[in-house]
């Protein structure tokens, strides 16, 4: 823990030449508004503490593309677990708050297990179900804006943004905690189901290097009267890196806190 924090406060010192200006504490109401239709679009009312999805993948990174299997696994706005299977390969991803801050780690095929740096923990955990994110209204240090309705792949959109603030810390570690978790959701202008998310991974030992990751979800179906996206895609750096055909569906299963567990 000393250590995290450790790290956190050289981060804060070092990023400091290029921080945003922070100008807004609070949401403001036509992104509440909006962000809360459309959680009823994709809830129907229900409230969600958990998730877990399963399905077929496509690893198509490169010229090593492979097929398999994937277990998506949500809880509350912090804690989720995906499991990619392969045939030749098993990859685990983790993320909590347990120690106090966000934290996550990843196991590659020998079992061994690596953290993901600190500044890689700020955007939402679980970005494989928009339900279980910034959207969902349910933390008060998530600030949402409206920027808009834009076009979106070809599909009108309202444009909602988030991140989050600190009130606690200084102006530098707030700001600097803002640009991280910083989060734009597209939501179709007429559901108001989101058909994308958008945000900024970096490498391990730069913060200040933004490479854009970004979520697509289609052919949402309900389950349970929620409404799921059975289709998801994700991004890196403009280049498809997972396809995702959900086959499987649940929530509020009661999924345990050692499923989060970092090795």
């Amino acid at each position: 823990m000393r250590q995290t924090l450790l790290a956190w406060l050289i981060l804060v010192v070092a990023s400091a030449s290029y921080l945003p200006a922070q100008n807004q504490t609070i949401s403001d109401p036509q992104a509440l508004a909006i962000a809360t239709k459309s959680l009823t679009a994709m809830t129907r009312g229900t409230a969600i503490a958990d998730v877990a999805l399963s399905g077929n993948v496509a690893s198509l990174i490169g010229s090593d593309a492979r097929t398999g299997t994937v277990t998506l696994l949500g809880r509350g706005l912090s804690e989720s677990r995906t499991d990619f299977v392969f045939s030749a390969a098993k990859r685990t991803e983790v993320r909590n708050t347990s120690n106090g801050l966000p934290q996550g780690a990843w196991t590659s095929a020998d079992g061994a297990s690596h953290s993901y740096p600190l500044h890689n923990c700020w955007t939402e955990a679980s970005w494989f179900f928009p339900a279980l994110t910034s959207l969902s209204g349910t933390e008060p240090n998530i600030v949402l804006t409206y920027i808009g309705q834009e076009s979106q792949s070809g599909t009108a959109v309202q444009h909602l943004r988030s991140y989050r603030y600190f009130p606690a810390k200084n102006a530098k570690s707030a700001a600097l905690t803002r640009q991280l978790s910083t989060t734009d959701f597209y939501l179709d202008a007429g559901s108001l189901l989101p058909v994308a998310i958008t945000f900024n991974t970096h490498a391990d030992d730069d913060a200040s290097l933004n490479i854009p990751v970004e979520i697509r979800f289609s052919n949402y179906q309900p389950t349970s009267g929620v409404m799921i996206p059975l289709h998801i895609q994700k991004y890196l750096n403009g280049g498809p890196i997972v396809d995702i055909a959900i086959t499987s569906a649940a929530v509020n299963t009661g999924l345990a806190d050692s499923t989060f567990a970092i090795q």
